[in-house]
Parts: C-alpha cells; sequence; structure tokens
C-alpha cells in the first residue's frame, strides 16, 4: 500500500511495520502469536495461539465455549472456515411455545460451541507446529495467573453485576466475591487443566470425552438439551467466501450464516454514488455511507440465515448488481431515510490478525456473543458458554426460526481484502453490530482514501441504530454532526466506550515493497506487534 493519506485523529500510536505480525485487543495474546512466529511457525501457528490465549486473558469477549470463523491466504489461495455451532436436538419451536424471543442469557440460549474445533481444523491443514505447542502460553497463564488489563476489567466489572446468578459463573469469574480489577492478578487452574486435555487430545475431550460428559451433566441437572450427541455431531466447515468488488479491490467475507453480506451489500449499494468524489471526513461521505448500511442491515436481518435454510431469498439474490442499483437509487442525497433498519444487540468478541514472511495471513474472530455470553460456567472446568442461541427467531416465517441442528444468524466476522489475485489485507472490526460497519468504514478508509492502519483504526465511527438513529463518537467533528443532524439524522453522541459500542478494530496490510504494516485498535487494550 501507498502510506499517503494526511488525515489526522488523536492517539498515541503509530502503525507498526514489519516482516512478521500479530495484532489483537490483548496484549499478551498478541505476544504469544509472535512466540510462535519465532519458533518457526507460520501465521496460522500464531492465531491458534493468539485465539487460545485470548479464552484465558479476555474472557470478557470470547472463552473455550465460543465460536470462530476465518478467512486466510495460505500463499495460493484463499480459504474460509466456518466453525460455528448448532443448536441441540431438543430445540424444535415447540420448547420456546408462549415466547416472544429466545432467551438472551442462561442455558436456554447455549448452542454447541465451535471454536475448539476451528482450532484443530487450522492446525491439521495449515500449521507447522505441534498442536499442543499452541497452547503453552495460554497454559501459563492459566495456571500461574496474569495482570488483568484495564478495558478488560471494566468489562469484566459489568458482566459480574449481570451474570453473577447465573450457574457457575460466580465460583469461576469473581474470586472472593467480586471481579478482577485492573492489575490484580486472576488465576483458572481449572481452565489450564481442560486446556491440557483439548491439547492432548486434538479436541475429542471436548467434543466427545471427559469435557463434553461435563457440559452435558451441567445441562441436564439445570433442564437444558444440550447433549454429547450434539456435541459430537459438529464439525467446521471449509466454506470459501463470498464477495464484491469496489474499484481494483475485493472485500471477501463468510458467507451466511453470518452478516458479513451486509458489508459486501452496503460496498455494492456505494459502488453506484459518488462516493469516489468526496473526502473521507465529508459529512456527504458519511451519510452515504450510513444510508447504504441501513438498506444494508435491514436486509441481513431480514434473510439471512443458515446457509442451508436460505431457499427463499438466497446470497445470490441479496448480491445481484440490478437488486443492489437499484437499492441505491432509494439513498435521498440531502436527508435520512427510515428504512426499517434495526441493529442486532451488542455483543462481546474478539478479533485477531497474523501474517509472516512467507506470505501466509489469517483473519480470525472468535465469540461468546454478548460478553461472557451465556454467562454459563461449566463447573471444575474453566468452559464459559456462549449464547449465540439469541440469534435465532421464533418466527415461523423466517429463514431463520429455531430449529434442531442449525446454525443461528451471527454476528461475527472476519475480512480479507484482495487485489486482483493477490492478498492485501486482513482485518475486523469486533463488537456486534458494529462489524459490518466496521467493514466498510476500514475498507473504504484504507482503499478509496489511502489511510494506514492505523489512522483507520483511530478515525471517528459511526454505527447506525434504529430508524433515523446514529451512534457517533463525540471525537466526530462538530460540524459534521452539525450537518448530519441538519439532514434529519437522529445522532447520538457516546465517548469511544469499553462496551464495543465502536467495535475493536485489527488491521494488517501487505506493503508493495514487502512486509505489512499493522495497526490495532486504540480503544482497546491490545497491540500489533512483530518482527
Amino acid at each position: 500500500m501507498k502510506l499517503r493519506a494526511t488525515h489526522h485523529y488523536p492517539s498515541r500510536r503509530s502503525s507498526v511495520l514489519a516482516d512478521n505480525m500479530v495484532a489483537t485487543s490483548q496484549p499478551l495474546a498478541a505476544q504469544a502469536g509472535l512466540s510462535m512466529l519465532a519458533r518457526g511457525g507460520n501465521a496460522v501457528d500464531a492465531a491458534i495461539a493468539t485465539a487460545i490465549t485470548l479464552t484465558v486473558v479476555e474472557p470478557t469477549g470470547n472463552g473455550l465455549g465460543s465460536d470462530a470463523f476465518c478467512i486466510l491466504w495460505d500463499g495460493k489461495e484463499l480459504h474460509g472456515l466456518n466453525a460455528s455451532g448448532r443448536s441441540p436436538a431438543g430445540w424444535t419451536p415447540e420448547r420456546f411455545a408462549g415466547q416472544q424471543a429466545i432467551p438472551f442469557r442462561g442455558w436456554e440460549s447455549v448452542t454447541v460451541p465451535g471454536a475448539v474445533s476451528a482450532w484443530v481444523a487450522l492446525s491439521e491443514r495449515f500449521g507447522k507446529l505441534p498442536f499442543a505447542d499452541l497452547f503453552e502460553p495460554a497454559i501459563r497463564y492459566a495456571e500461574g495467573g496474569f495482570p488483568v488489563s484495564p478495558v478488560i476489567a471494566a468489562l469484566w466489572e459489568k458482566g459480574a453485576e449481570q451474570l453473577k446468578d447465573q450457574p457457575g459463573f460466580a465460583a469461576h469469574f469473581m474470586p472472593g466475591g467480586r471481579a478482577p480489577r485492573a492489575g490484580e492478578r486472576f488465576r483458572s487452574p481449572e481452565q489450564a487443566r481442560t486446556l491440557r486435555l483439548i491439547a492432548e487430545t486434538k479436541g475429542r475431550a471436548f467434543y466427545e470425552g471427559e469435557l463434553a460428559e461435563a457440559i452435558e451433566a451441567f445441562a441436564k441437572e439445570h433442564g437444558a438439551a444440550l447433549r454429547v450427541s450434539d456435541m459430537a455431531a459438529h464439525k467446521a466447515d471449509w466454506c470459501g467466501t463470498i464477495s464484491r468488488s469496489f474499484d481494483d479491490v475485493s472485500l471477501h467475507e463468510i458467507p451466511p450464516n453470518g452478516q458479513g453480506i451486509a458489508a459486501l451489500m452496503a460496498l455494492g449499494i456505494l459502488d453506484q454514488t459518488e462516493i469516489r468524489d468526496l473526502d473521507a471526513d465529508d459529512p456527504r461521505a458519511f451519510h452515504l455511507q450510513i444510508e447504504a448500511m441501513k438498506l444494508a442491515l435491514r436486509d441481513a436481518e431480514a434473510y439471512v440465515a443458515d446457509i442451508e435454510y436460505m431457499t427463499d431469498v438466497r446470497v445470490q439474490d441479496l448480491l445481484d448488481d440490478g437488486y443492489l442499483a437499484g437499492r441505491a437509487k432509494l439513498i435521498d442525497r440531502t436527508k435520512a431515510t427510515n428504512f426499517g433498519a434495526g441493529a442486532p444487540k451488542q455483543g462481546g468478541t474478539v478479533y485477531l490478525t497474523a501474517a509472516d514472511a512467507d506470505g501466509m495471513m489469517v483473519s480470525y474472530i472468535q465469540s461468546n456473543y454478548a460478553g461472557f455470553g451465556s454467562g454459563v460456567v461449566v463447573p471444575g472446568t474453566g468452559i464459559a458458554l456462549q449464547n449465540r442461541g439469541a440469534g435465532f427467531s421464533l418466527d415461523p416465517s423466517s429463514q431463520n426460526v429455531v430449529a434442531p441442528g442449525k446454525r443461528p444468524y451471527h454476528t461475527i466476522i472476519p475480512a480479507f481484502l484482495m487485489k486482483g489475485d493477490s492478498p492485501l489485507m486482513s482485518f475486523g472490526v469486533m463488537g456486534g453490530p458494529m462489524q459490518a460497519q466496521g467493514h466498510l468504514q476500514m475498507t473504504l478508509r484504507t482503499q478509496l482514501w489511502g489511510q494506514d492502519p492505523q489512522m483507520a483504526a483511530d478515525a471517528p465511527r459511526w454505527r447506525v441504530t434504529d430508524g433515523l438513529g446514529v451512534a457517533c463518537e463525540t471525537t466526530l467533528p462538530a460540524d459534521t454532526k452539525d450537518t448530519l443532524r441538519a439532514m434529519g439524522h437522529d445522532l447520538s453522541e457516546e465517548a469511544p466506550d469499553n462496551a464495543f459500542g465502536f467495535g475493536g478494530a485489527q488491521l494488517i496490510h501487505r506493503l508493495e515493497s514487502g512486509g505489512y504494516a499493522g495497526g490495532s485498535e486504540p480503544r482497546k487494550d491490545g497491540q500489533a506487534v512483530g518482527f
């Protein structure tokens, strides 16, 4: 890339330039991945070690009970992995009869965790180092403890207040009856033992053996449906990617059940506008992006589901050139329009990206959905279970209606940019409804407006909410906010916060001269590291 943009935003960071790189939201996890590269491992080894370590050091966003997705360039071609779990066999619509929605917390929101299967699948197909070696940093931090970082400490306190009564939560995450504070050391010897079992058995203990049996026993104790048979039936799928071009680059996303298609739709809509004639910080550029995103999210929420169930409105229907051109015509250049868009609930997620000197690049995301997920922690294991089941609909006419053995609508999405047949940028913006919106903003800032990865991450963000609602950061210039309000946007201001409201960006961009430029979210604790 050419680092040519001259926009200036408040930041304490510069892009990191190196031949080998990891970027994520927690420093100890980033360095765990970098240590694998230093041992002679590749970007996949680094990504897996980082992901495993994040389950220990950033439990507010992910855990052993998470789901995961990955897009990676292996040096020759692009691959997509869907390691999201499916619903228990006992989850018929009748189970939730009389309810308005799937419960958002507790056992009735728990689907099969897929993250462990992602680690295994990636290591078996692309890894260089022994699988068990990738667990060493995480086991060390779980057993010996680690000082809790500031942003995570704040999220931990909020999560503990909400989830302290969920089964197993307080016993594991509230030592001494409260959440650990920033700088205090947190230990989890039970999780260390679980990590060893997963490492030694290459995940079999988690899906078929001792750990699966512990999950089932706790589920039965609380009247939940999850069984060993559900765990054993799980598999991660190599699913490829879906993409949309914008000038000479193409944005790649994982196919549904994820919301990545919304970023592609918004990019396709903007392709039909005058966005290229505007500066990155022009209020009109913000307006066009906001309107395109509202249109895309409205459709994604209405139609995206487990791809096997998208038989009425299909992926190709949503990405059709003629359809997107028609959607673009709905945008009024002078005022905001209520397209009926409504964003999914905010969540807790971790994202990481890694790249090595041989050209392998990995874009990986892992999440419990809401912070700490369901709040359920299986005793004696340190396994905190996700609440992805809350992504299902109870509307029988929806393609996303709950059913046995089905994947729910997912908010977590990794992203990847290609330029022709060459890899360009592995990136993601964690954080519930912000993710597709963040992918759009990062793509345009780095490619259309020439911002380097750190500059793009530093820039003030916005996210659409309901109706004409748009949340923006207080750092957005006052005249920009005034112009957007005059156009009819219902603008609310939020400080760059600790609650994932504006997401957490991590980016690695390939340099034309060789090597990479990396940027890491200044709103989080993490870093881009390299050598």
